[in-house]
């Protein structure tokens, strides 16, 4: 049982760093990852915590990149925390999580007039890594929205702020200079609902792998058996690493640890 891909307290997760072992030991998980945004904060704890006898832990991370061609989620896998380019990266990356949070706490301010207590936006800005769903959150416990999905989908998710992001080029490198492995997360998703297939994912991994990319992650919780089928295949035809991962967030979203389809490897062809 392996989960290369699930998140803490320390980005959008629900449990912290030290409930997170206790929750891939109850899911007898073998092998197990963090892979919080922006962060290796939670990574440092866990490893201060793991016992002989506790399941395997790689240290991961998860960036939010963009560019002029696309979005892309780029996980990072074995590397030095303690390298430059990794901290580098990870310091632009949450001072641009920063400037969208005040920006989108303005925008939905200035455009629903909706007005969250100085003491519950003083406590967002405390946080590690804070994100859409922890305002999302504050909406609902507010009375501005009936669940944190309605938050993001009709109002968190009309806001635009195009170059706040890392590009893609960025992560991979400093995770390639911090003796690491680039993997591509969920990759059939792109932007919000988008699905890129064919042809299209195609041209997305050839431009990523100009970059160094080096893994897909072949094996996620929200992929059919014909998803699964055809990024194996595209992982053998580029000859890239294949990981499994559930994007497990706690109560923040309604998936389970160790809920990537790597059990039904079986099934494909040549399983």
């Amino acid at each position: 049982m392996i989960d290369l891909h699930m998140h803490t307290t320390v980005s959008d997760g629900t449990d912290a760093p030290e409930e997170i072992i206790l929750r891939v030991k109850e899911a007898g998980l073998s092998v197990f990852s963090v892979t919080d945004h922006d962060a290796v904060k939670g990574c440092a704890i866990i490893q201060e915590k793991l016992r002989p006898g506790d399941p395997e832990f790689l240290c991961g991370v998860e960036f939010s990149t963009k560019d002029e061609k696309g979005m892309y989620h780029i996980l990072g896998y074995g590397y030095n925390p303690a390298s430059e380019a990794i901290q580098e990266t990870i310091r632009h990356g949450h001072s641009l999580r920063m400037e969208k949070l005040q920006a989108r706490l303005d925008f939905i301010r200035d455009t629903f007039d909706i007005r969250l207590p100085e003491e519950a936006v003083r406590e967002l800005f405390s946080q590690d890594n804070p994100g859409k769903p922890h305002i999302a959150n504050l909406m609902v416990k507010y009375g501005y929205a009936e669940s944190k999905d309605q938050a993001i989908r009709n109002y968190l998710n009309r806001f635009h702020m195009p170059n706040a992001y890392v590009r893609p080029e960025e992560a991979i490198k400093a995770i390639l200079a911090g003796d690491g492995i680039p993997v591509l997360a969920h990759p059939f998703y792109g932007n919000g609902d988008q699905l890129i297939l064919g042809d299209e994912m195609v041209l997305r991994l050839l431009h990523l792998m100009d970059f160094g990319l080096q893994g897909v992650e072949a094996f996620y919780s929200g992929f059919s058996p014909k998803m699964r089928e055809e990024m194996l295949a595209l992982a053998d035809r580029y000859s890239l690493y294949v990981t499994a991962g559930s994007d497990y967030h706690g109560k923040n979203k309604m998936v389970s640890l160790g809920d990537t389809g790597l059990d039904a490897e079986k099934s494909l062809p040549g399983g």
